[in-house]
């Protein structure tokens, strides 16, 4: 069974609720035979990387960059996981409160180095998230787990 890891960072209710948003699409019922982790960025490791086929990565935007905890997620996996998991997919969801450009371009970076396949365009939220773009992040999250079904 493919498992799709979403690794987080939510510390406000604004990046909770897109989170959980993410994580309804992901778990819908319409999708059979993914099996779905979550983990917190600093609680995210190696083994758990590795025994995903896909990731949904979802962090706030902090003076133009992702939080600490998501690059600390990185720094911890990328040489270890650096030639086991190209080609995976993944997608984003970032909240900010002004710009998040920054932060897509560090995580595009680090992606584009592991060798991750974007499979879908990441949600991005400045302000409190509306109905919208909680629907968005259920796309996304459904999306994601989608692209896993559909490579059994």
């Amino acid at each position: 069974m493919p498992t799709l890891l979403i690794v987080h960072h939510t510390p406000s209710p604004s990046t909770q609720a897109m989170f959980e948003a993410v994580l309804s699409g992901a778990t819908t019922d319409e999708i059979t035979g993914v099996d779905v982790v979550r983990r917190p960025a600093l609680g995210a490791t190696v083994p758990d990387v590795l025994a995903a086929d896909g990731f949904l990565l979802g962090t706030p935007a902090n003076l133009g960059y992702m939080s600490g905890a998501l690059k600390h997620f990185f720094d911890t996996v990328y040489y270890p996981c650096l030639d086991s998991t190209r080609g995976r997919p993944f997608g984003v969801f970032v909240h900010g409160g002004s710009d998040v450009s920054g932060t897509l371009r560090g995580i595009a970076s680090i992606t584009t180095g592991l060798g991750w396949q974007q499979a879908a365009e990441p949600v991005t939220v400045t302000g409190e998230p509306t109905a919208a773009d909680r629907e968005a992040c259920w796309e996304l999250g459904a999306t994601l787990a989608a692209t896993l079904e559909n490579r059994l």
